[in-house]
């Protein structure tokens, strides 16, 4: 099968006796040259991929060290300054990075194995340890930063949860200068929160993440002993002799309140929740243990 030079088509036949589109061949086909220079394009391509990986990576430091300015030149600020840019362009570096070093390695090896067709085995493998050093580099810096990048993820979940637990005290202290108690049902404390003047919404977006079981309210009571004496207050003849011999037992209000707060995944009755105890936050671990020992 022999290509027509002027149509493109595929011809079987000699083209010495013509194609048929038309053409006419002119003479005899050329004769193979003796000698053939080898070709340096494949190790062109895997040089310029290589330096090109790592000349990016470069700038984009370059970049986030004057964007940020971590402080003076040196390995901690280069560092942290690597770890803003492997961040970045994690979902897009690494992929083409693989790209990069399979196609350079499949190069290379080509090269090695044709030397006469191909030249430029050392720019090849240049390349192909340019982009594995940037491929490296990346990973390594994504790696070693996963650890703290976890712990900043939880304290912000343990500070939210805090703002969140701060506002719900708040709400539940007025709402004590407003009845003179904590809200008395348990199972309707969100319906008598929400009744709270709310202007910025942080009392109903607060109570989005509690459980309606998740509340109890107490109250202490002072109870004197059975065999005490009785104490005769000073300047009981002062007193109203009007005043009933049996007053009306006041109401009892409540004092005190436990509020669960669900951890991140709303999972109630876990250790990894808090409990809001009168407006300190605890883990529920550390309540359940301390109650524990004192019942011990």
């Amino acid at each position: 099968m022999i290509i027509c030079p002027a149509c493109g088509c595929c011809a079987q036949d000699d083209l010495c006796l013509g194609c048929p589109c038309g053409a006419r061949a002119v003479g005899p086909p050329l004769a193979k040259a003796e000698h053939e220079l080898p070709s340096f394009g494949r190790a062109a391509i895997a040089l310029a991929a290589g330096v090109a990986m790592f000349g990016a990576f470069v700038g984009l430091l370059i970049a986030t060290f004057i964007d940020k300015k971590p402080g003076p030149i040196g390995f901690w600020t280069l560092a942290t300054a690597g770890e803003i840019v492997a961040w970045r362009v994690k979902w897009m570096a690494l992929p083409v990075a693989v790209l990069v070093i399979w196609a350079s390695a499949q190069i290379a090896r080509s090269i090695k194995r044709n030397p006469t067709r191909f030249i430029g085995l050392r720019a090849a493998r240049i390349g192909l340890v340019a982009s594995s050093v940037v491929t490296v580099m990346i990973a390594t810096l994504i790696v070693i930063t996963i650890p703290d990048r976890l712990r900043q993820r939880q304290y912000g979940i343990e500070a939210a949860m805090a703002a969140r637990g701060y506002t719900l005290h708040r709400a539940l202290l007025e709402y004590q200068d407003l009845h003179g108690t904590f809200p008395t049902d348990q199972d309707k404390y969100i319906e008598a929160l929400r009744t709270l003047p709310d202007p910025d919404g942080s009392i109903a977006e607060a109570l989005r993440f509690v459980a309606p079981n998740g509340y109890d309210a107490s109250a202490q009571v002072a109870v004197a002993p059975a065999k005490a004496k009785p104490l005769l207050p000073r300047g009981g003849a002062l007193r109203n002799v009007n005043t009933s011999a049996n007053p009306e037992p006041p109401g009892v209000s409540f004092t005190s309140y436990r509020l669960r707060l669900p951890s991140e995944h709303r999972f109630l009755g876990s250790d990894e929740d808090f409990i809001l105890v009168d407006g300190v936050i605890k883990k529920a671990s550390e309540v359940s243990s301390s109650s524990s020992a004192s019942s011990r």
